[in-house]
């Protein structure tokens, strides 16, 4: 859908996790085995990794400063208190958050993402586009941190002619 680069590290599974919904034509990834197995899926799984995606699609807005309507951050919230994570100590004596269990459920790998997203600073520049009918997920590396589309050719090229023909008024 966009033309940028994956977002780093963790963010990229998070990234991937909220763009296999394409909110112009309804296609759903998560439809598809194929879909599913790309994120260690199984059919019974989809139901609670689509509201995952979608709870993450929320904080996405929020951070690109957009608040949709009928959804909450404090979705998220809730999704990632059944994912407890746990300070684990390597034999080097780094330290890293990792989940406290199921390491292998969506849920905690998401939240482990975050974890270290946050402490490395770059939770914020997740971003969703900001075209109603798109919000496709981007990692926003501009300079000042603020991105507004997932792609400039496609998503602003529309948004900017939008306004110039709403201040231009309407064609004689």
């Amino acid at each position: 859908m966009n033309d940028r680069p994956s977002a780093p590290g963790g963010l990229a599974l998070i990234e991937a996790l909220v763009n296999t919904l394409d909110i112009e034509t309804g296609a759903d990834s998560l439809d598809s085995p194929d879909g599913r197995a790309a994120f260690g899926l199984t059919e019974r799984d989809a139901v609670a990794a689509r509201e995952l995606r979608e709870a993450l699609r929320t904080v996405c807005l929020a951070h690109a400063g957009h608040r949709p309507r009928g959804r909450s951050t404090a979705d998220l919230d809730r999704l990632l208190a059944a994912a407890p994570l746990r300070v684990a100590v390597d034999t080097d004596g780094a330290a890293a958050l990792r989940p406290a269990a199921a390491p292998g459920a969506l849920v905690s790998r998401v939240a482990e993402a975050i974890a270290a997203a946050v402490a490395e600073g770059t939770w914020l520049r997740l971003k969703a586009c900001e075209a109603e009918d798109c919000q496709w997920v981007y990692y926003d590396r501009s300079p000042a941190g603020r991105g507004r589309w997932c792609s400039m050719s496609v998503c602003g090229a529309r948004a900017k002619m939008r306004t110039y023909r709403a201040k231009r008024g309407p064609a004689v």
